[in-house]
C-alpha cells in the first residue's frame, strides 16, 4: 500500500532563502512550460506530449541562469505537474463542469516542489536527523514518528505553508499487504453523523462535536485587524501571517479530532457502515452551511475509509435518504421536523433517540449492500443490550453464512 508521512522541517534562515529560491525557479519553469504548451498548440493544432516538453529541459539550462541549480528530477516533476492539472480539467469537463484554461502561477500560489525517486534521503548529521536534498541543503527534520523499516521512500514533497512553516511529505510504499477483512464480522457498527452530536453509533456511543468557538472568535478578530492594514505593507504581511496561523490552528485541531475518531472505529470494529453524504450539495444550501463546512464530514469519511482498508475492516457507505424517517424496528417512514430529537413510531410504538434510530438504519442498509440477509420472524441473538426494543427483522441473524458466501450468492443471483 501507498501512504504519506508528513513531518515538520526546521530550516535556518539560509535554508529558508534557498528553499524559496528553488521554489521560485520551479514556479517560473511551470509558467514557461505552460507558455510552450500554448505555443505548440497554436503551431500544430494539438497539445504536445509530456515527453516533448520534458525533453526541452537540457536546452533550457544552456541559457536559463539558475535552472541548473535545481535537481533534474525536480524539474521533470514540474512538467508532470502541469499535465496532471490538464488531466484534472479534462475530467471536470467530461463531468459537465464549465472549465477555463490553466493560468500562470503567481509566487503565493506555487508553494511546493517534489523530489521523485532520487535526490533525497534521511540522514544523521551533528546528532540530529536531517533531510538531505540534492543541490539544496541538509535540512533538520522533526521525525515525530518513525517510518517502518520495510517501507520504501518513493518521493518527498517540500511545501511552504501560508504561516511560513516548511513541511516534508514522504510518499511511502509498504511491502506488506493490508489484512483481509473477516469473512464473518462480529463487531458491526452503524454511524450517523450530525452537528450537535458529531457521531452517534449503534452501540449507544454519542460523540459531541468539537468546540472551536474560541478559535473562530480569535480568527475573526485577526481578520478585522488585517482589513485595517495597508495592503502590501510590512504590517499587512505580519498580520496576514497571524491570520494564517489562526486558520492553521483550526485545521490542526479539527483534523486531530477526525483522525482519532476514525482511527477508533477502524480498529475497534470489523464492519463499519456510514452515510454517503453529498456534502457539496449541502454546502450550497443557504441554511447552516457554516456548521456543515466546519463539521468536515467528507474528510471524516475519507479518513475512515482508508483506515478501515489499512486495518482490515469492512467499510460501506450507504444511501442516506430516509435514514432518519425510517423506523429501525418496523421500517415504516414517519415525517419529523429537524427540531424533533426523539423517534416515536406510530405503528409499532418503538421509541429511541433520533440519531440512534438513524444509526441502526444505516447499519441495516450497509449489511444489505454487502449481501447480508435478515430474519423476518425468528428471534435471534444480537449484540444489542437485552432491553433494546429492536425487532429481529432489523438485525443480522446469528449463525448466518459468512459475508463472503452471502456476497457470492448475491452476485450469482
Amino acid at each position: 500500500m501507498y501512504y504519506a508521512y508528513k513531518y515538520r522541517l526546521k530550516p535556518s534562515d539560509a535554508h529558508r532563502e534557498e528553499l524559496d529560491r528553488h521554489r521560485d525557479i520551479c514556479r517560473q519553469l511551470y509558467n514557461h512550460t505552460l507558455y510552450r504548451l500554448n505555443e505548440y498548440q497554436d503551431e500544430h493544432g494539438e497539445l504536445p506530449s509530456m515527453t516533448t516538453l520534458r525533453s526541452e529541459l537540457p536546452d533550457l539550462k544552456k541559457w536559463w541562469d539558475g535552472l541548473s541549480d535545481v535537481y533534474s528530477k525536480v524539474l521533470q516533476t514540474v512538467v508532470e505537474r502541469l499535465f496532471d492539472n490538464l488531466k484534472g480539467l479534462s475530467a471536470l469537463k467530461k463531468n459537465g463542469y464549465g472549465v477555463g484554461q490553466l493560468k500562470w502561477k503567481p509566487p503565493r500560489e506555487f508553494c511546493s516542489f517534489t523530489y521523485s525517486q532520487s535526490g533525497f534521503k534521511l540522514d544523521k548529521k551533528g546528532g540530529q536527523t536531517v533531510l538531505s536534498l540534492s543541490k539544496l541543503a541538509d535540512i533538520p527534520i522533526r521525525l515525530h514518528r518513525t517510518i517502518p523499516d520495510d517501507a520504501t521512500l518513493k518521493q518527498v514533497t517540500v511545501k511552504k505553508e501560508p504561516t511560513g512553516e516548511w513541511f516534508a511529505t514522504f510518499g511511502v510504499q509498504m511491502d506488506c499487504e493490508p489484512p483481509e477483512p473477516p469473512e464473518n464480522p462480529e463487531r458491526c457498527v452503524g454511524i450517523d453523523v450530525g452537528i450537535l452530536k458529531y457521531a452517534h453509533d449503534t452501540d449507544g456511543t454519542a460523540v459531541g462535536s468539537l468546540d472551536l468557538s474560541d478559535e473562530r472568535d480569535r480568527l475573526e478578530r485577526e481578520q478585522r485587524k488585517l482589513s485595517r492594514k495597508q495592503h502590501g505593507s510590512n504590517n499587512y504581511e505580519k498580520q496576514r501571517r497571524q491570520v494564517a496561523e489562526c486558520h492553521a490552528d483550526l485545521r490542526r485541531k479539527r483534523r486531530d479530532f477526525l483522525h482519532k475518531l476514525s482511527n477508533y472505529y477502524a480498529r475497534e470494529y470489523d464492519f463499519v457502515a456510514v452515510e454517503d453524504l453529498n456534502v457539496k450539495r449541502m454546502m450550497e444550501s443557504p441554511s447552516n452551511s457554516r456548521n456543515t463546512a466546519s463539521a468536515a464530514w467528507r474528510t471524516f469519511l475519507s479518513l475512515l475509509e482508508y483506515k478501515c482498508e489499512r486495518e482490515g475492516t469492512h467499510f460501506v457507505a450507504v444511501n442516506p435518504k430516509g435514514t432518519t424517517k425510517e423506523c429501525a424496528s418496523c421500517g415504516v417512514s414517519t415525517e419529523k421536523p429537524l427540531w424533533v430529537r426523539e423517534h416515536s413510531c406510530p405503528v409499532c410504538g418503538f421509541e429511541a433517540d433520533r440519531d440512534a434510530n438513524a444509526a441502526w438504519n444505516i447499519l441495516s442498509r450497509g449489511l444489505e449492500d454487502v449481501g447480508m440477509g435478515y430474519s423476518e420472524s425468528t428471534p435471534v441473538e444480537t449484540a444489542l443490550p437485552v432491553d433494546t426494543p429492536v425487532s429481529a427483522k432489523r438485525v443480522v441473524e446469528a449463525g448466518s453464512p459468512t459475508l463472503k458466501e452471502r456476497t457470492a450468492s448475491a452476485g450469482s443471483e
